[in-house]
């Protein structure tokens, strides 16, 4: 990820644009904007080029861990540079928006294009692309046949063959917000109760590092996002590991997405939704989802064929929303839970 030492300059050139320190520039010259990024430089850059390619807009950008841009957001207040905030998991779109940093937009191309379980029901913020986090398993050791459910790793038949991911990572707080959405705290803590006493080691810093473990034979399944497993079946075909598609008869797989939204203090509104309209459209749907392995989130377009070739399933469609407002109860509840 590039450190914002690299975009100083260009947000000090920014600010000083908009405090009146440079001349004014020209009616007619193309268009700006200024964009605060948590997506690796790697994966926006080129839906950057093509935009300005197509527009002219220029688009100068920041890239930096979602907790440090969200608090530079806070500390620029009205004299943020910043257009739009772009950044993964829908509990982190949600906090940037309870805190007064993103505003409501009007737009009936965003309503059409990302559907309303993967957006801000108060227009904040709008997913644009989509990661399954879904369960991975040994093909070696597990028959497909023998996987069910996200609650059904609770069992006590998976004793001692079970691989989780750090309960600190936002992803898996996630995953534990949208299960008391939908099933009650109660019997989500029951579930993750039974997914810490089924731990085959300890837990892992990463999903790469936990999928590797299962390929390894050290455990039998685990739960992880899709595109680490494109990441790692891109290097080494071979790998014994496989993903299951759980709660298909019932609510579906979990989902969550990466999205943005046009910051409080734009100064150039109208361009920045033109920008964010223009992301759920084709061409950047392919370019933001294909470059990390994700999902569209646009329905209407196809994913990657190494995507596809994953298979087709039934996502939940609780509004992904849910992640951020029951993120602080998600993790009390981990906690209590002994999950680590």
């Amino acid at each position: 990820m590039s450190t914002p030492k690299r975009y100083f300059a260009t947000a000090c050139v920014a600010g000083l644009l908009i405090a009146g320190a440079l001349p004014a520039v020209a009616a007619n010259a193309p268009e700006e904007l200024i964009v605060y990024s948590a997506r690796n430089e790697q994966l926006i850059k080129p839906l950057f080029d093509a935009y300005t390619k197509e527009t002219g807009t220029k688009i100068q950008f920041i890239t930096d861990k979602e907790g440090p841009l969200m608090e530079r957001l806070k500390a620029e207040g009205q004299n943020s540079p910043a257009d739009l905030l772009i950044t993964v998991d829908a509990g982190n779109l949600w906090q940037a928006a309870e805190e007064g940093l993103l505003k409501p937009v009007q737009s009936s191309v965003l309503e059409t294009n990302i559907p309303a379980h993967l957006r801000d029901p108060g227009r904040r913020w709008f997913g644009l692309s989509v990661r399954a986090r879904t369960v991975v398993y040994n093909t070696t050791k597990v028959p497909a046949a023998k996987l069910s459910t996200y609650e059904d790793l609770a069992d006590a038949k998976w004793k001692g063959k079970l691989c989780l991911r750090t309960s600190k990572k936002v992803y898996n707080q996630s995953l534990v917000a949208m299960m008391i959405a939908e099933l009650g705290e109660a019997r989500t803590e029951q579930i993750v109760k039974g997914w810490v006493a089924n731990l085959a080691t300890d837990v892992f810093p990463d999903d790469t590092k936990m999928m590797e473990a299962i390929a390894a034979g050290q455990c039998d399944v685990g739960i992880g996002n899709t595109y680490y497993f494109g990441r790692l079946k891109g290097k080494d075909a071979q790998l014994p590991i496989a993903l299951f598609w759980p709660n298909q008869q019932g609510s579906g797989v979990h989902v969550n997405i990466s999205g943005a939204g046009v910051t409080r203090y734009s100064k150039h509104e109208a361009a920045a939704l033109r920008f964010l309209e223009w992301l759920s459209s084709e061409q950047a749907q392919n370019l933001f989802a294909d470059t990390n392995l994700e999902y569209p989130a646009n329905p209407a377009i196809k994913p990657d064929p190494a995507v596809a070739g994953w298979g087709t399933f039934k996502m939940n469609l609780i509004n992904v929303s849910k992640a951020g407002e029951l993120q602080v109860q998600a993790v009390k509840l981990m906690d209590r839970a002994g999950y680590k």
